[in-house]
């Protein structure tokens, strides 16, 4: 038996890379925190939308993974929001431990790069 499709509606509002892939940033649900940037096709966001758990496609591996089933590090869906052009989701969760691979609280803790900042305020 076949699993159900993306909603269409939902389907044809999104805009794919040439991988069939749209970026999928996750934040905390309760403090705005960038967690991870995850991708997914259609079948990864039917099953985030349906089950209430993050589903995304490995690149590496070429496959689906739900984040937690193997770490433990959980991530429960409480909403999904997609970007005014399509090419973005937002998907907004409960974390229960760490976001990262590595270990970390967030994919992103620790490896801020220097960059030039202006004390500027900018022009309106």
């Amino acid at each position: 038996m076949n699993a159900p499709a993306l909603d269409p509606d939902i389907a044809a509002r999104l805009r794919r890379t040439g991988d069939g892939l749209v970026a999928a940033i996750v934040q905390q649900h309760d403090t705005g925190e960038v967690l991870m940037l995850g991708w997914m096709d259609d079948e990864a966001l039917r099953r985030t939308l349906t089950t209430g758990r993050a589903t995304y496609w490995s690149r590496s591996r070429q496959e689906y993974w739900r984040k937690g089933d193997t770490s433990g590090h959980v991530q429960y869906v409480r909403g999904v929001s997609l970007d005014c052009d399509g090419d973005a989701l937002l998907v907004r969760v409960e974390q229960i431990g760490p976001a990262c691979h590595t270990g970390t609280r967030t994919c992103f803790t620790g490896r801020e790069l220097p960059a030039e900042t202006s004390l500027q305020e900018p022009s309106t």
